[in-house]
Formats: C-alpha cells, sequence, structure tokens
C-alpha cells in the first residue's frame, strides 16, 4: 500500500544526495507523492537537478527564503503546477560559520538575525503561502535538532533558532488545526550532511552520539525519510505540534555516563 498516493509535495532545502530532505524525498516519491523541490542558492542548482530528474521531478526552483518575493514566487509556480499542496517539508536552516565556532556569548547582532530569519521565520512565511493552497488540509513538517533544548558543542545561535522553530511549530499547528493543517517537527539525531559539515569538531560529535546513546548506534537519512513519510500521511492524522525525535533515543538521556559503578 502506498500511503501517500496522489498527495502533492513542496519540499524546500535540498542541497545534494546527503541531504536529509533527499532522505524525505526519496520516501515520499516511494509512496505516491507527486514532488517539487526548492533550493536556496545558485550554486545548488548542478546537484538537485539531477536528483530531480532522478525522480522524475518536473517542478525546481531556487527560493532565498529571506525574500518575501521569492517565497510568493515559488508558491504562485506551485499553484500553477500542482493546484494544491498536501505536504510542505521545511529543511531550511543557516549560521554564519563565525557564530558556530566561538561562544554564544559573542553571538554578533546580525548574525543572530539571520539565522532567525532563515531557520526559523521561513517557516512562518512558508505556511503562510502553503495555506490558501491546503483547502482539503495538510502536513507542514521541519527539520530541529536537540541542541534546540539543551547545550550542544558549537551549536551556538542555530540552536536558539531551533528552539523558535520548535516554538514556530506548536503556534502554527494551534492556528492552522481548524483548517485541517497539521504542523510537526523532526528532532534528528546527528547526520552526515553539507550542514553538519559547518558545525566545528562534528565528527567527534557523532561517534559520542553512536557510543551513548541506547540504540549504539547513529541514524540514517533514510529513517528520517520514513518518520517523515508517517507525519505526511493519515495514520498520523491526529498528530499536531509535536516534536518527534528520531535519535536512537540521545534525548531521552540525563547522565550517559554510569556514575559510580565499581
Amino acid at each position: 500500500m502506498k500511503l501517500v498516493e496522489g498527495k502533492k509535495a513542496l519540499i524546500f532545502g535540498l542541497a545534494n544526495n546527503r541531504s536529509i530532505a533527499w532522505g524525505i524525498a526519496q520516501a515520499l516519491h516511494e509512496h505516491g507523492a507527486e514532488l517539487g523541490f526548492s533550493y536556496g542558492i545558485p550554486q545548488l542548482e548542478r546537484r538537485v537537478k539531477p536528483l530531480a530528474e532522478q525522480l522524475g521531478v518536473g517542478f525546481v526552483e531556487m527560493c532565498d527564503v529571506t525574500k518575501d518575493a521569492d517565497i510568493d514566487a515559488v508558491f504562485a509556480k506551485a499553484a500553477d503546477h500542482f493546484g494544491q499542496i498536501d505536504i510542505l517539508v521545511h529543511s531550511v536552516a543557516f549560521a554564519k560559520q563565525e557564530d558556530l565556532s566561538g561562544r554564544f556569548v559573542d553571538t554578533s547582532r546580525d548574525g543572530f538575525a539571520m539565522a532567525m530569519d532563515i531557520s526559523a521565520y521561513s517557516l512562518v512565511a512558508m505556511a503562510q503561502r502553503a495555506r490558501p493552497l491546503m483547502a482539503n488540509g495538510g502536513s507542514i513538517m521541519s527539520l530541529t535538532y536537540y541542541g534546540s533544548e539543551k547545550v550542544m558543542p558549537h551549536y551556538n545561535v542555530m540552536g536558539v533558532a531551533k528552539a523558535a522553530l520548535e516554538a514556530s511549530t506548536r503556534y502554527l499547528a494551534a492556528d492552522l488545526g481548524p483548517e485541517g493543517i497539521r504542523v510537526n517537527a523532526i528532532s534528528a539525531g546527528p547526520i552526515k550532511t553539507l550542514a553538519a559539515a559547518g558545525i566545528a569538531g562534528f565528527r567527534k560529535m557523532l561517534a559520542y552520539a553512536e557510543s551513548k546513546n541506547p540504540l549504539r548506534r547513529n541514524v540514517d537519512q533514510d529513517e528520517v525519510g520514513r518518520t517523515a513519510l508517517w507525519l505526511a500521511s493519515d495514520l498520523s492524522s491526529g498528530v499536531t505540534g509535536e516534536v518527534i525525535y528520531v535519535d536512537a533515543g540521545y534525548h531521552i538521556l540525563g547522565m550517559p555516563d554510569a556514575v559510580g559503578e565499581e
């Protein structure tokens, strides 16, 4: 049985075949969804276009999510192309490298504003435009990380932006729920992506998570993709305003190393 047969999905933030967005795209495609892709900067076109061709995706648009005109244009084109959309995937985040490598206390004003705009407000902006195209209800989802709740090395302003993203998820879920639109977030464990490469010491974080989490392994983009599929499908019809963890259980731990053992 195909879980999203005939549904139309718009995915923002595809960068390459190691993107979490790509894992989501593959899962939705496998279960019958018609897809549209958006990427953030011109340099990514050469990576995204071949992926679109691989899945037979005919809708591929660049979008600078800091510009309302760009977002308006993409959703206008989506309306023309799809008629309506059922699924919106927000896999967009950015912070200045210097604001991730030092201390959070040294975050610049413009760096803070940029991280919040791109990583959090863009979800609100997309939801505003998606709402008229979801007349029959729909599922909106974003990607977050545990650094929104607990301090993680070198995550800094991105952790604050992800906290805002998660709060926005709850407020959007409350606003849009009466219209049958569900809004959720997936909190994925560390995965080797283009974005993760910008976090200092990421490889050590990856190894540490693998050695301490309950499953003693890291998750991959396919596991996140299957969770997104569930959120996109009617199997999760009663779920909204939630942060769903796909992190091999790391978030349940208080003190990973045993204390007092002989």
